[in-house]
């Protein structure tokens, strides 16, 4: 078996590497591209950024920065993939260096190569080129030299223009399904009945889809694992259905992907998602490894709570349909039955009076993991609250409703009187911890002061408000 890509428009086969080899380790130490650099190996500084080139639904070339530190090299069977070296053609720049040079751009230059990438991808998109989108492109890399005007300014001039498809016109590549080294499995299954036999014959087997949390087994940890089972390749994993009444994504759909159907159905949580690492994260992060993680701060979990999701899990036995808030079960442990795994997630769409809001509090505004999440779905007929689901996220074990804050709205007339009473029962529901992202008293603060923020946000109060930072 063996792995085969493109890089910088040569391919390359390879099949005597470890499955757990990074990205970033290969193109540093076997293919010589060095100005990939290693800052911080768990995807924050973007000094790693390199761009894969693939195909959308319509054929079309899609340019998408990534972290390289977190992938394995099993995750770019069949890509294309773009280096710092590959963009220079007939010995002249790529407009984005050029931009960089005659902007002052770089100082140390450590971090340029990943900035340069970064905007590449920016270039590429065909994106309007704003002050919003560079800093949502940029938000993922850092220089620590704090050059980001003239690295701004240099995306302005180098970004108007998309230049031609540079690697799209290569002849595709069928990825295969699966690498094996050394007593090390890769699987990468094409299909739902192929997964579910792979789940059911390696039950120790760990599954990875995008690697942006499992990924630091192999950049951090230099994890050697014996089996991985790759869900991206599964086809039914991928899949959008819209209805009239809902949405539903398969698990390995990633944030990127999900964000325009978000931002028309549910903005609130859509600015969310955009807070979730950075563009390198989320373009192959994935909503269904969020939710199989576990994590008590996961980001989409208290929305998805609120919002009353439902998961269909699968395996080789048959499926099942189970509500989120009953997924988890303790900390980082699930109601996963031997064999299962998560096939998709189903969001009914807000009704008529329906609103949905959510509030991330974090050190950082961009790239940082939460401290509170809250997420409130809300129905107010006239003056009265006929149906609230609340859920938190930073406040327990595991992402849960806050049913005694419910209590204190429902059937209530919604006035900031209300909102108080609800911030009261805030103790009711959680009995957090303190540790190095907040102590117990701050986050049970936090949690009764939004209710006074979705009491003001709902009544348009906020718009009167300054807010500098969330």
């Amino acid at each position: 078996m063996t792995i085969q890509f493109y890089l910088n428009g040569e391919l390359r086969r390879e099949d005597a590497v470890s499955p757990t080899t990074t990205v970033l380790d290969y193109l540093r130490v076997s293919a010589g591209k060095t100005g990939t650099k290693e800052g911080c190996a768990e995807g924050d500084c973007g000094a790693c950024t390199i761009v894969v080139v693939r195909k959308n639904g319509d054929d079309e070339p899609l340019y998408e920065a990534v972290n390289s530190c977190l992938l394995i090299l099993p995750q770019l069977d069949g890509a294309n993939v773009v280096t710092v070296e590959g963009l220079a053609r007939d010995g002249h720049f790529d407009p984005v260096q050029t931009a960089m040079v005659e902007s002052d751009g770089t100082q140390c230059g450590f971090c340029t190569p990943g900035f340069i990438m970064a905007l590449f991808a920016l270039r590429q998109g065909n994106e309007k080129i704003t002050d919003g989108t560079i800093h949502d492109a940029l938000a993922g890399n850092l220089c620590r030299c704090t050059g980001y005007r003239p690295i701004v300014q240099a995306a302005h001039q180098a970004c108007q223009d998309a230049t031609k498809d540079l690697y799209g016109e290569l002849s595709p590549l069928i990825p295969g399904e699966g690498y094996e080294h050394n007593h090390q499995k890769f699987f990468a299954p094409q299909n739902l009945s192929q997964l579910a036999e792979m789940r059911t014959d390696y039950p120790k087997a760990m599954i990875l889809a995008g690697g942006t949390d499992l990924g630091l087994l192999f950049s951090k940890d230099r994890d050697p694992l014996e089996a991985i089972i790759y869900t991206s390749s599964v086809a039914e994993l991928g899949e959008i259905e819209e209805t009239k009444d809902y949405l539903e994504i398969g698990a390995a759909v990633t944030y990127t992907r999900i964000l325009p159907y978000f931002e028309r159905l549910y903005p609130s949580f859509a600015t969310l998602i955009t807070r979730i690492g950075s563009r390198q994260i989320r373009n192959v992060g994935t909503i269904g490894g969020n939710i199989g993680t576990a994590s008590p701060i996961g980001d989409t979990l208290p929305c998805l709570i609120a919002l009353d999701a439902m998961l269909t899990l699968y395996s080789k036995t048959g499926s099942r349909e189970l509500p989120l808030e009953d997924f988890f079960i303790e900390y980082r442990k699930t109601d996963l039955k031997p064999g299962e795994f998560i096939k998709s997630i189903r969001i009914p769409k807000l009704k008529n009076k329906q609103k949905f809001r959510a509030y991330k509090i974090s050190k950082r505004y961009d790239q940082d993991i939460s401290s509170v999440i809250g997420a409130y779905r809300i129905e107010i007929d006239g003056l009265r609250v006929k149906d609230i689901r609340i859920a938190f996220g930073g406040m327990a074990e595991i992402p849960k409703r806050a049913v005694a804050c419910e209590g204190a709205i429902l059937d209530k007339e919604w006035v900031e009187d209300t909102a108080l009473k609800a911030g009261l029962a805030v103790t009711t529901d959680f009995k957090p911890l303190s540790d190095h992202r907040a102590s117990k008293d701050y986050r049970l603060c936090v949690a009764a002061n939004l209710f006074i923020r979705l009491y003001r946000d709902l009544t348009d109060a906020e718009d009167l408000m300054e807010v500098v930072a969330a």
